[in-house]
């Protein structure tokens, strides 16, 4: 007879109610139950007391543990027999030769599991003896309970009996998990056992049902409908009432992507030495979307605003209709599950069969019991999991484990999940098959094809000015080369659609700091839309800009402190509630009902979802709000507190910039204070020294003093420091030594540094390093060209450069005629999305004799027989195989 499995979605909250409840913690919520099933959450009983704070060396009883003992149980013996009823009913669904037995069996259960009242074993006990031991101990402590069943029932009596005892020593290291710390093998072997008995269940499930063929067809229609829109900042549609979104399929971008894990083969050079570093090694670049072809777990990783959300609803769509396109042949027949992580941060990540409730799906009602998990079970899904950075920082781990969870009792399944950069660690779920990708910021062809399609877009809306849309497109082509945060800004999505937005309203007319930026759109948004666009009667609420975005602050504050980046729409409207009598301009113009409907309708910063929440257009414009609103609190101390996060660092940013002298000086004060250490001790005095680009007016000694607190901190020491550094902004500059008298290693972590700081003002420093003779440091600087000017830069450094073995990278067509305008080079990187015809146009081709593929074009190589001295073809390793290479080129 096989051993009894029980599911762990099933069994544990059976398991559960065989223990008195934990009161509910009062400082962070937390999930219970096993992983695999958050959706049965623990009640808090005010009789219970909390566990110790300190538990007893040899561990509590579990006879105090049980819910049918003690001075105010919560389960009598008539519910225990039920409990175990229901236990052999789960057990009985793969073993049907014992129904005749199953009254018996249960009451047998029950008395056996009675017993875990009546020893005197402790949980670290029960844990140190294993399922079966333990449950060969309650079975002594009821002599002769099953005499009365056949052997074959006795014997699944006590298949069952560990099954359960399984289950339960999960859920004591689910509550108390010092018993982890104190047996961690064992502890590791219990939550193996669970996963395998899971594994097992899945395997058994029945077919799919025609019901389910059916659901199907509707699911993926919805999924269409759902998903296959985005918004476009500052296309003004005829009818104010409609929301400002374009179809996918027309306005989709598709952006690059690097891997992060570097390749195991070593770099070669152009001859097949294995001394020649090129450009950036082993980190591919590709379209974003392709790297499914060869990744079945992907880690995206992409700034706010990069086009994460964008790039898994593409995702979703092209799998939902079926038909997909070239290079997303690994999706066909897929069905995609896409799962918004703020829609269930709190709750834990939902089992299979609660995906379409957990994100308040209109369908999820109507969906066969079991069938998400019957399409995962045959390895038909793509799971699609946005956001793990808007999990709170403290539930993000717990987040990780359940789904890997998930993924290893349903392997086979594709998993896609997007955060920022910092939100997890390096090498998140590696162990998992977790590959990590991050999206690069839009190359100047990609802004340049971004900008055209935004106006393309804004001459088919109901705007005035149509005539004047060509002119507006030039001068911001033109400006964008110009200034260093309108460059900077402008290589994501979102922040070049606002771009785009905003110099349509301003008439050609761009400010160009941070600070500025988002001020401008505030103003466009909250006090020039809708008297523009003549909507001066779409409700009875009539509030200017200050009101406003006062409210909004107040929402984004709240978001702040409780971080979070969802709201319930009654906490909104009780927000709203609490503070219209302190604004005189909103007393008086409408329930808080209302006032929340104007925000909604009228701003366009904010989005009501389908599930009775609100949150913000984007984490950027929340980040913003709520920075102004902790500088009008003079609520310091909180950002201060979380100084370290990085999460925070765009609010304190933004704090800086908008407080005032004395303001500032207290923020950044705090910022280089002792009292921390290691690693959050040197973020902060660096996001000090970032926050100085932002400052207007400071203390000359509170200055100083940043200068000669970071001073040190800017001569890194190992590669990961020097990459790190680039964040901080042009300050760093002046802080970095002479680059003319340090050694080649150190030239190097200063190129690495200078490189990433996107500033015209260090074309001069990264000027001074051309002539190292070193080949790492002439990869850097290559590398480094399409952060800057391409004329500049390429006049300054790249036309000094030593050529040989060095490989020059072109990211965009700009940088591909500047190239020929050097007169071409030997040994040429192609990272960038090109297409077989702009190369052949655009490469000195008889100069080339070495080209190395770092981004996947897509297309097969015949067309390589075009350059008469090529003899080498580098591809990166992850790159998609490539065919057709002209015989005669060797590939390495």
């Amino acid at each position: 007879m096989e051993p009894v499995r029980l599911p762990s979605v099933d069994a544990a909250p059976l398991v559960q109610r065989l223990f008195a409840p934990l009161p509910a913690p009062t400082d962070t919520p937390r999930t219970t139950g096993t992983p695999h099933s958050p959706r049965h959450p623990r009640p808090p009983d005010p009789h219970t007391p909390p566990p110790p704070s300190a538990p007893p060396p040899g561990g509590q009883l579990i006879a105090g543990l049980v819910s049918f003992r003690g001075a105010n149980p919560s389960c009598g013996y008539a519910e225990l027999e039920r409990l175990a009823t229901r236990f052999v009913r789960l057990g009985l669904v793969p073993a049907v030769l014992f129904r005749g037995e199953s009254a018996g069996v249960g009451t047998v259960l029950a008395r056996t599991l009675s017993v875990l009242g009546e020893l005197d074993t402790t949980d670290l006990q029960a844990l140190r003896m294993g399922p079966q031991d333990w449950a060969r101990l309650l079975r002594t402590g009821a002599p002769g309970a099953d005499r009365e069943l056949s052997p074959e029932a006795a014997s699944f009596h006590d298949s069952l009996l560990v099954a359960v005892c399984l289950h339960a020593l999960n859920l004591l290291l689910d509550r108390f998990p010092h018993l982890a710390e104190r047996l961690p093998e064992r502890s590791h072997h219990i939550r193996q056992l669970v996963d395998l008995g899971d594994v097992a269940v899945v395997r058994r499930r029945p077919a799919p049902s025609a019901g389910d063929t059916a659901f199907e067809e509707r699911y993926l229609r919805s999924v269409v409908e759902r998903h296959n829109r985005v918004t476009i900042h500052g296309i003004e549609l005829s009818n104010p009432h409609t929301p400002d979104t374009w179809p996918l399929e027309t306005t989709y971008l598709s952006l690059g992507a690097r891997f992060d894990t570097p390749a195991t083969a070593a770099p070669r050079g152009p001859d097949g030495a294995d001394d020649v570093e090129p450009a950036e090694p082993a980190l591919p670049l590709m379209p974003a979307e392709r790297a499914l072809t060869t990744q079945e777990r992907l880690l995206v990783r992409g700034v706010a605003g990069s086009g994460k959300t964008t790039l898994i609803q593409r995702l979703a769509v092209a799998t939902a209709r079926g038909g997909v396109p070239d290079g997303l042949e690994p999706l066909e027949g897929r069905i995609p599950f896409l799962l918004p992580v703020r829609r269930f941060a709190r709750t834990g990540f939902p089992a299979p069969d609660d995906f379409l409730r957990a994100i308040h799906h209109p369908l999820a009602a109507e969906a066969p019991d079991g069938w998400a998990a019957r399409v995962l079970a045959d390895e038909r899904a793509l799971l699609l999991i946005d956001g793990m950075d808007e999990a709170p920082e403290h539930q993000r781990a717990e987040l990780g484990e359940q789904l890997r969870r998930i993924l290893r009792i349903y392997s086979g399944n594709i998993c896609l999940v997007t955060t920022r950069p910092p939100a997890v660690e390096a090498a998140w779920l590696a162990d998992e098959g977790f590959t990590e990708l991050t999206l690069a910021p839009m190359s100047r062809d990609q802004i340049s094809r971004f900008i055209n399609a935004w106006h393309n877009a804004a001459r088919t809306d109901d705007g005035r000015d149509h005539q004047h849309l060509e002119d507006y497109r030039e001068r911001l082509l033109q400006s964008i080369p110009l200034y260093r945060e309108l460059r900077g800004l402008a290589t994501n999505p979102l922040m070049c659609g606002l771009i785009c937005a905003l110099n349509r309203d301003r008439n050609g007319s761009l400010p160009q700091g941070r600070r500025e930026l988002y001020e401008a759109a505030m103003e466009m948004l909250l006090q020039r839309r809708d008297p523009e666009r003549r909507v001066l009667h779409a409700d009875d609420v009539k509030l200017d800009r200050a009101p406003r975005e006062r409210l909004l602050r107040k929402l984004a504050y709240r978001m702040l402190v409780e971080e979070r980046s969802v709201l319930e729409t009654q906490a909104a409207l009780d927000e709203i509630e609490t503070h219209t009598p302190a604004i005189p301009s909103v007393t008086g113009q409408g329930t808080p009902r209302q006032i929340y409907e104007h925000l909604l309708l009228r701003t366009g910063l904010l989005r009501e979802g389908t599930d009775g929440t609100v949150e913000f257009i984007h984490r950027t414009v929340q980040d913003y709000l709520a920075a102004k609103e902790a500088v009008e609190r003079g609520t310091f101390q909180l950002l201060l507190d979380h100084a370290h996060e990085p999460d925070w660092e765009e609010v304190i940013r933004m704090a800086v910039a908008h407080a005032r002298p004395q303001e500032c000086a207290v923020l950044l004060e705090g910022l280089i204070a002792p009292g921390r250490t290691g690693m959050k001790r040197n973020r902060r005095r660096l996001l000090a020294a970032a926050c100085l680009e932002h400052v207007t007016e400071l203390d000359p000694d509170v200055l100083a003093r940043i200068r000669r607190e970071t001073r040190n901190m800017v001569r890194p020491t190992t590669l990961a420091a020097a990459r790190g550094l680039g964040w901080v902004g042009p300050i760093v500059l002046e802080m970095l030594p002479d680059p003319t008298k340090v050694g080649d290693e150190e030239a190097h972590r200063l190129a690495v540094t200078a490189t990433r700081i996107r500033d015209d003002a260090a074309i001069h420093y990264l000027a001074q390093l051309r002539h190292h003779g070193s080949l790492t440091v002439r990869a850097e600087l290559a590398r480094g060209w399409h952060n800057f000017d391409t004329d500049h830069y390429a006049e300054e450094v790249l036309r000094h450069l030593d050529p040989e073995g060095l490989y020059f990278p072109l990211t965009d067509r700009v940088e591909l005629d500047a190239l020929a305008k050097m007169g071409g080079r030997e040994c040429v990187q192609i990272a960038g999305p090109f297409t077989p015809d702009e190369l052949l146009d655009g490469l000195v081709r008889d100069r080339v004799a070495h080209l190395w593929l770092a981004y996947d074009l897509g297309v097969s190589m015949e067309w390589l027989a075009r350059f008469p001295r090529l003899t080498t073809l580098r591809v990166m390793p992850r790159l998609p195989r490539v065919e057709g290479v002209p015989e005669g080129i060797r590939i390495v």
